[in-house]
């Protein structure tokens, strides 16, 4: 077994924390829709709107867009593993969503 840094390991499980959330925030938003369809009221402890979750995510799906090409037009200016690696972790969280 290969010993993996400290720091690596928990940089892998705060993404997957944040995936998490990511899915579970999405759900809400799920669960918040269909109750709106079907009762026309909004259910408990669930985001105010669909439309304010959709932009939200709009807006954080930007930031991440705007994050990744900054990174990207640092890198020959920045030899860091670790920007590439966040670069890399940003595109795949782009993709995946």
């Amino acid at each position: 077994m290969r010993d993996v840094p400290k720091e690596e390991v928990f940089d892998q499980l705060r993404a997957s924390a944040h995936m998490l959330r990511q899915g579970i925030e999405a759900h809400t938003g799920l669960i918040a829709s269909i109750m709106q369809i079907e009762t026309g009221e909004e259910a408990p402890g669930t985001p105010a709107s669909a439309p304010a979750f959709q932009a939200r995510e709009s807006r954080m799906r930007a930031a991440i867009k705007e994050a990744i090409e900054v990174l990207d037009e640092s890198r020959r200016a920045f030899k860091s593993r670790r920007l590439e690696e966040l670069r890399k972790r940003l595109t795949q969280v782009l993709i995946d969503t």
